[in-house]
């Protein structure tokens, strides 16, 4: 037991937990947050945004890309709504991030007295955007709550949980037991009959297909393995490219995935929802399903599957390897014919999107291997699915399904805070770019050396095109009035260039990567090729 204020519990708790960085806004109901946190500097790094929702989508961007909890703190009310846009994309990307929110006075929680930032039943309205909620009412409460907290965030889907304290529980001084560090979780067992079904159905495909999500982020070397064991292709969307490395001809896009799902006899999902294959592509009687998901809400949908595994990838994909390595020789190579797949696809992607393939060719070329690509709404963003080259897992950042625009710009800033040493670029359109300038100062005070591109087209052009197809050509609110951006960058005294082409680019992008400073890359573009040809595609069986 020590005596300590409710704040300092709660840093002792945090840093207890392995956490090192914070991103916060002070406010009056954290005040006495920050300066436990200032006195902890030697353990704790502090990052201030100017904005909440900033704030929220670093810890995103941190967390996504490194792995561990992402940490950020903002006042209740106002500041923790500002924040929930990030919460939803973190909770749709299965991202592990601590929300921190002040609260008023533990006696003012629900009287609607107007107290500062007050709004009713903030906990009620926490809990339905995370996996789990609590408010810490004493400080002798903080320690086992916040392993709580952690162990929700370690254990089955991660998804975002929030911690709230009342302004004066954090100032109240008590007896609080010593942290209690959340230990390596518990994993569920493997089913050995589940093992035997499903290298059954493996050792006899003709045509297997493995599609891969977030969830087999840490199963890389195990999955490549598996995959090469059985010739099987393995495609990704989003949050599982780069699982195995699209040097590797096994390794396909997802408009190849499309094409290769017309004759995959079995199919096995690991870590993903697998909801555009199975919703849009099509199945049939004559597509077995084997799925691997920690979530064993999420591996009954869209479809029951042939065999379901509630389990950790690695785990799963260990014990069916073991298996089908003793039961069934090596196949013979399709590298030739997985080759000639990926060059078809390179063919068709240079045809029919050039320009932004043409943009991403030239960023692919400038970031080194293991730097951070993070995607946005935006044209080149959405060609960036299928046609940006990623060699590990965690290197591509996406929204996911939430599709927020305007997310990228702070989450590339988590990304870049949490991999100080590795190159970070950051692709924007204007319109999502302005969501969050704000935070162009902060790169700036903090020297975080994010490279950030913006492709600068003065309209939102996904709604012009759907407005022109849709609606007769009518354009409505979709012209945008956008700063000189050089001039800008040039004011808040961050490098700025403007790049006229892709080779521009690339150029460019190498002096900005050199320079290991905060950096603004303006391309002016004109009207671009549908990206959807190759996302939003037919289906193909059933």
């Amino acid at each position: 037991m020590s005596r300590m204020s409710g704040a300092d519990a709660l840093v002792e708790s945090l840093t207890a937990n392995g956490v090192d960085t914070i991103f916060g806004l002070p406010g009056g109901q954290l005040d006495h947050f920050f300066d436990a946190v200032y006195r902890s500097a030697d353990r704790l790094k502090l990052v201030r945004p100017r904005h909440e929702q900033g704030c929220a989508y670093m810890a995103y961007g941190y967390a996504k890309s490194t792995g561990k909890v992402g940490v950020y703190a903002v006042v209740p009310g106002p500041g923790l709504l500002n924040s929930t846009a990030a919460l939803c994309t973190a909770y749709a990307a299965g991202a592990q991030v601590l929300c921190l929110s002040g609260q008023v006075h533990l006696e003012g929680i629900g009287s609607g007295l107007g107290h500062l930032h007050e709004i009713p039943d903030q906990l009620t309205l926490i809990r339905g955007l995370t996996k789990w909620a609590e408010r810490i009412n004493h400080p002798a409460e903080t320690p086992a709550l916040v392993y709580q907290a952690f162990y929700q965030l370690s254990t089955g889907r991660p998804r975002p949980v929030e911690l709230e304290m009342p302004m004066d529980i954090m100032g109240q001084q008590s007896e609080v037991a010593a942290p209690m560090p959340m230990e390596s979780p518990v994993r569920p067992p493997i089913d050995t009959q589940q093992v035997e079904q499903a290298v059954e159905l493996l050792a006899g495909a003709s045509n297997p297909l493995v599609i891969v999500g977030g969830g087999a982020v840490d199963a890389g070397p195990i999955l490549l393995k598996l995959a090469e064991k059985l010739q099987a292709p393995v495609v990704a969307k989003r949050h599982g490219r780069g699982v195995v490395s699209d040097r590797h001809y096994l390794s396909q896009s997802l408009p190849a995935g499309h094409q290769l799902w017309r004759d995959a006899d079995v199919v096995l999902a690991v870590g993903t929802r697998a909801k555009m294959p199975l919703t849009m592509w099509g199945h049939d009687d004559n597509l077995k399903i084997v799925r691997i998901d920690i979530d064993p809400v999420q591996i009954t949908i869209p479809v029951q599957s042939d065999v379901a595994m509630v389990n950790d990838a690695s785990d799963a994909l260990q014990a069916i390897f073991g298996e089908l390595d003793e039961r069934m020789p090596d196949r013979p190579s399709r590298e030739s014919e997985l080759t000639a797949l990926k060059q078809e696809f390179h063919d068709k992607f240079a045809d029919h999107i050039g320009p932004q393939f043409e943009f991403l060719q030239a960023i692919r070329e400038a970031l080194p291997d293991d730097g951070f690509f993070v995607d946005e709404v935006t044209q080149v963003g959405f060609c960036s699915w299928y046609a940006f080259p990623v060699y590990e897992p965690r290197q591509f950042i996406s929204a996911g399904y939430q599709g927020t625009l305007g997310y990228g710009f702070a989450t590339a800033l988590g990304v870049q805070v949490g991999n100080p040493d590795k190159a970070v670029v950051s692709i924007n359109g204007d319109g999502g770019f302005m969501f969050n300038i704000a935070e162009i100062v902060t790169a700036v005070q903090y020297n975080i050396p994010l490279v950030t591109i913006i492709f600068n087209n003065k309209t939102y052009g996904n709604v012009k095109r759907q407005q022109e197809e849709w609606f007769g050509g009518r354009h409505i609110a979709i012209d945008l009035h956008n700063p000189d951006y050089m001039k800008l960058a040039d004011a808040v005294g961050m490098k700025g260039y403007r790049a006229e082409s892709a080779e521009d680019l690339k150029t460019v992008l190498e002096l900005a990567f050199e320079a290991r400073e905060p950096c603004l890359i303006e391309v002016p573009v004109g009207e671009m090729p549908t990206p959807w040809q190759f996302i939003l595609m037919d289906k193909v069986r059933g």
